[in-house]
């Protein structure tokens, strides 16, 4: 359930409250809209633990770039806070056109992850990752298990391949991080079969 508030004051409030105990961590700001967001559930961190430790193994380590389990991504280089979203990982690839600037990243990421949740609204943040020139966005939808892969084109993200546990067609292949991706059947849940694209080094998350 949404609820809109009007009265800034108790909006000050509920901020500074979040802001206090930490809840704010995945809070946004959509062009001066202040969109709070619940806590993940356990899956959707450990989804983000798996995938972060992994990029940081084919991207971080071996020095190609920065890996964010979460990071503020603005389309504004100061006043910041006005606009920002915070995907659930990033992807700075070195030479990247993004600015660190410490708050925040000034510009897209290489490669951004957005894993879908309740009440979710990833998809209405597409338009603003195309703006800032993310060049890869991966969507992963856990009801039902699917993944789409978006790849920027025209300035626009426009969805490249989708994985599905009938998909008859291969793996999802990255044009941006030499991985590729596809859904395989498990139990309790499906799995996100990685493998890369150099030594073919492969983790089922």
């Amino acid at each position: 359930m949404a609820a809109l508030v009007t009265d800034q004051q108790l909006a000050d409030t509920l901020i500074a409250q979040r802001r206090a105990t930490g809840a704010d961590r995945w809070d946004e700001v959509w062009e001066g809209l202040y969109v709070m967001a619940p806590l993940p559930n356990d899956e959707h961190q450990q989804l983000v633990s798996r995938l972060t430790s992994i990029l940081e193994d084919v991207i971080g380590w071996k020095g190609l770039g920065e890996v964010r389990p979460g990071v503020n991504i603005s389309d504004r280089r100061d006043d910041w806070t006005q606009n920002y979203r915070c995907p659930d990982v990033a992807v700075f690839l070195r030479g990247t056109s993004a600015e660190n600037r410490g708050t925040h990243w000034f510009g897209g990421p290489d490669l951004a992850i957005e894993i879908v949740s309740p009440q979710d609204r990833v998809h209405e943040k597409i338009p603003f990752y195309a703006q800032v020139g993310t060049r890869e966005l991966l969507v992963v939808k856990r009801d039902p298990w699917e993944l789409n892969l978006y790849e920027l084109c025209d300035q626009e993200l426009r969805l490249a391949g989708t994985s599905t546990l009938n998909s008859t067609h291969g793996p999802l292949v990255s044009r941006v991080v030499p991985w590729s991706l596809q859904l395989v059947p498990a139990e309790p849940r499906p799995r996100i079969r990685i493998v890369t694209q150099v030594d073919a080094k492969s983790w089922d998350v």
